[in-house]
């Protein structure tokens, strides 16, 4: 189960680079996804990735994002869990090293406040995911918080007996908090 959770906070990762430029602060910043399995809450994090994500304060429109993640860094909160979730039937790490997320949209909804839509790519299956995207400076950083929820077999993520959401739940809460610095050019804010 705790593999399977682990799956799911790599999809979060992708969204939320999706708003501005690379690379985050990863000592700073956190990737972290829930699930259930048996009912239990089981939770895990991400801890490589790579984004190449450009910013317009000026017209949201004009950004974009692409974020790759390497599948063999996933941490399910446990050993067992850690090298059970890179396995066939959960991530197929060795088939499929990596996740990816492009941006087709990014919307301002207010102050602060943004709609990230786009296309992520886990396992070889790709799906249309929207994460709405808190983002605020702190300090010399910007901070980028948000979440979402992904249905994991949607991606063939736990595949077999594990295809049973009575086991482990088909829902997957990702959540991300991201830090990076700010640099202006030419009217725009990149992250650096």
């Amino acid at each position: 189960m705790k593999r399977l959770a682990a799956l799911f906070l790599t999809m979060l990762i992708f969204i939320p680079g999706a708003l501005y430029s690379a690379p985050v602060e990863r000592d700073k910043s956190s990737i972290s996804f829930l699930t259930r399995q048996m009912g239990v809450p089981v939770s895990g994090s991400f801890k490589r990735f790579d984004a190449d994500v450009s910013h317009d304060p000026k017209d949201a429109g004009k950004s974009r994002a692409s974020i790759t993640i390497y599948m063999d860094e996933v941490d399910a909160g446990s050993d067992d869990g850690t090298v059970e979730i890179k396995r066939k039937p959960w991530f197929d790490v060795k088939n499929h090293p990596k996740a990816e997320f492009v941006s087709s949209s990014i919307k301002e909804l207010g102050p602060g406040r943004y709609e990230v839509a786009g296309k992520m790519t886990i396992k070889g299956r790709t799906r249309e995911v929207l994460a709405p995207v808190a983002v605020k400076k702190d300090g010399g950083l910007w901070l980028f918080e948000g979440g979402f929820t992904i249905n994991r077999l949607d991606f063939s993520i736990g595949e077999g007996p594990w295809a049973d959401t009575g086991t482990v739940d088909d829902k997957v809460e990702v959540r991300f908090r991201l830090l990076a610095p700010v640099e202006e050019k030419n009217n725009k804010r990149r992250l650096k």
